[in-house]
């Protein structure tokens, strides 16, 4: 059970990063539709985006991966490649709240966590994120 939810996890993580490697053509036609929703959230409009945006996992790497890493892309990506992150948070955000609502599963997101920060440390290096 414990092979079955890492390979789980590490298809997850390979989804993310492939969608994390689209042709620079694919994010700027995002880049209209999350303008749009910025504009929503600024003008009161509660979005579902903001509304799991704080939602912890349960588990301490997991929480603190995801907070570290929302905080780099807000704060350093370019708005034109922000919606691809954070298309990729929101992932993560719901695979590994599912995982550990699973107590067979939630043995894994410890070392699957640990495994995502260190992929993306490297990945997001070249914007100067701190871990």
């Amino acid at each position: 059970m414990l092979r079955n939810a890492l390979l789980i996890c590490c298809v997850v993580f390979a989804a993310i990063l492939v969608g994390c490697n689209k042709t620079e053509t694919t994010t700027t036609t995002n880049t209209n539709s999350t303008a749009a929703n910025s504009n929503k959230a600024t003008t009161g409009t509660t979005s579902t985006t903001s509304t799991t945006a704080g939602e912890k996992i349960g588990v301490p790497e997991c929480d603190d991966f995801i907070a570290k890493y929302e905080a780099c892309v807000t704060g350093k990506v370019p708005e034109v490649a922000r919606a691809q992150y954070q298309a990729g948070i929101r992932q993560w955000r719901a695979s590994w709240k599912k995982m550990a609502e699973n107590p067979q599963t939630k043995a894994t997101l410890v070392a699957a966590c640990k495994q995502a920060r260190e992929q993306q440390e490297a990945a997001l290096k070249s914007y100067n994120c701190t871990w």
